[in-house]
This record gives structure tokens, C-alpha cells and sequence, in this order.
């Protein structure tokens, strides 16, 4: 396929000494609603972990002024892109948001920046992970995903219980017809590196490529498949996880957690959804909370060149 051969030849780019990278973590927002607290907790709570590197905040035209002056006063970098509109209709989608995610596809021209980490903005990270930034150039690094939630219905090896988080729960039959599915990423979470020919080619596959239930996370798999290679699942907790597959949790280790399930978000929680009345449930949506009301961690700039310094890093 057309896209094996962009992404084996899109990486190779030339040796700059460490002193001399750019980095930088970055998040999407769309829209007027909430997620704007989502991102504020963010920025915040890598302040509270000693990140090293900045937020740069992925905008679509529609995210108003009011939000933007609230980022912009937490100390994000903005960089408003295009949306990207997919081929087909919002119907071939487990959630009709998920036709917006497409647009995360525009945080690979953002080539001033050597790496980069995109996080969701309900995600919260609890310990620096700013080491992820020196893994192995050329690949996207995420963890791997869970495949134990009903959107994954359709699939069968959601009705044999497979799941790649925990393999040793369930092991692939030998009795079925096909091999167990290739590693599949959770794409909340994900190292890359910036550059215009991958976006370019990510458009150029998307127009040729039929629209499925996990919209952009099914697509970047697919494309990025051949240059995946997992990481701990400490850097993208998935909070469903404490539910499905209870014996695999630690939580005195994990580092970044990842509010996606229905109900989780902590700026709205409000204990109704299913699974939402679990105490650990609350202590970590209670740790959120700490986070994004603790004035301390807002963004206080000493001086002018402090800014200055920040927005350039």
C-alpha cells in the first residue's frame, strides 16, 4: 500500500545533537464545550510533575476567544489547524464525536518540533514522563489498547473474550479461521515525530480508506502499523482497566490516566454512569480535581523573558 512506503521513508531525517531538539506535548480542542477544562487541568498538572517541555494546544477554527485567553493565561502554546474531514458518514462510528478526532491528523506539520507527545485532553498525568521524548526515533510508541468494551462488539474476538491488554486471560483459539489481530494502540497516548510528508500522505490514505467504529485510532493503527512499538501501561492508564482487568492494576505506579469511559470526565462527574460509584473511581477523579483547583499551579511567568522562554522551548 501507498502508505507502507511514505511511512519507511518519511522518518529519515537528519542527526541533530540532543541539545538542540525541540519538543513539546501536545492536545486537541474543538468547539465551545468543556473539554477546555480538560486541557487546563493538563497543562497544569505537568506543571506539578516538573515537565521539562510545554503544552501546545491543537485548535479548530471554532474554539472561541474566551477559551483561547484561558489556555493562553495557563502558559499553552496555540496553533490553530484545519479540520479534517473523513470520507463516508458519522453513522460507520462508535460515538458521532469521533468524526472531530480525524482532525488530530494536523499535529504532524507542526515540524518546528523534532518530537512531540500528544496527549487527550481527559487524560491527567500523575509523574513526569518526559523520558518517553528519548525513545527510539522513527516509530510511534503508545500502549496498547483494551479490547474489552462493548464498542468492540463487532469484532470476534470480543465474543471470545481476547484481549491483548491481558492475553493470558483468554488465548487465541487455535480453532479460529484467522491469526490473532496485529498490536492495536490506544491513540490518547502516542510519541511521534512532526513532519508535512507523513500529513500528507495520512490525508491521501484517509481519502482512500473506509470509515470504521474507532475513526482516527483505527486509521492511525492501520497506517502507522509496520512502526508501532508498545510502551507500559503506566504511560496511558485507561481507566475502564480497573473494571476489566482488576489483577493488572497498580496504581502506586501508574503515571498518566486516561478519564475516557462514559461518566469519567472529572469536570462533570457525577457518579450516575455505570462503574462511576467505585471508590478508587472517585479517588482518582478527586485527584484530578486537586490538580486543576490548586491556584499554585497556575501559570505565574517571573518576568517577560520568563514567556518568552516558555512559548520558545
Amino acid at each position: 500500500m501507498a502508505h507502507e512506503i511514505s511511512v519507511n521513508s518519511i522518518y529519515v531525517s537528519e542527526k541533530v545533537h540532543k541539545s538542540s531538539l525541540r519538543r513539546a506535548y501536545v492536545t486537541l480542542l474543538a468547539g465551545n464545550g468543556d473539554y477546555v477544562k480538560g486541557v487546563v487541568g493538563l497543562v497544569k498538572g505537568l506543571r506539578k510533575v516538573k515537565s521539562a517541555y510545554p503544552l501546545v494546544v491543537a485548535m479548530l477554527p471554532d474554539v472561541p476567544e474566551e477559551h483561547r485567553e484561558i489556555l493562553r493565561s495557563q502558559g499553552c502554546i496555540l496553533r490553530e489547524i484545519e479540520r479534517v474531514h473523513p470520507p463516508g458518514s458519522q453513522d460507520a462510528y462508535a460515538r458521532a464525536y469521533y468524526i472531530t478526532t480525524y482532525s488530530k491528523l494536523g499535529i504532524w506539520k507542526f515540524e518546528e518540533y523534532n518530537k512531540m507527545i500528544f496527549l487527550d485532553a481527559d487524560i491527567q498525568v500523575y509523574d513526569n514522563i518526559d523520558d518517553l521524548f528519548d525513545l527510539e526515533d522513527g516509530y510511534i510508541h503508545a500502549v496498547l489498547g483494551c479490547y474489552c468494551e462493548k464498542h468492540f462488539s463487532h469484532l470476534p474476538f470480543y465474543s471470545i473474550g481476547y484481549c491483548q491488554y491481558c492475553p493470558e486471560k483468554v488465548m487465541w483459539p487455535p480453532k479460529m479461521e484467522s491469526p490473532p489481530p496485529p498490536p492495536y494502540f490506544n491513540a490518547g497516548m502516542f510519541v511521534f515525530e512532526p513532519n508535512p510528508l507523513t500529513y500528507e500522505s495520512l490525508i491521501q490514505t484517509l481519502q482512500v480508506t473506509p470509515p470504521t467504529p474507532f475513526a482516527e485510532q483505527d486509521f492511525l493503527n492501520m497506517f502507522f502499523e509496520k512502526v508501532f512499538k508498545p510502551v507500559p501501561p503506566v504511560y496511558n492508564f485507561i481507566l475502564s482497566v480497573l473494571w476489566h482487568h482488576p489483577r493488572n492494576v497498580d496504581l502506586e505506579r501508574v503515571k498518566v490516566v486516561h478519564y475516557c469511559p462514559i461518566g469519567s470526565k472529572p469536570w462533570r462527574y457525577t457518579e450516575e454512569e455505570p462503574n462511576m460509584d467505585r471508590e478508587d473511581v472517585k479517588m482518582l477523579v478527586n485527584k484530578w480535581l486537586d490538580i486543576y483547583n490548586d491556584e499554585s499551579l497556575d501559570f505565574k511567568p517571573e518576568s517577560p523573558e520568563d514567556l518568552e522562554e516558555t512559548l520558545l522551548k
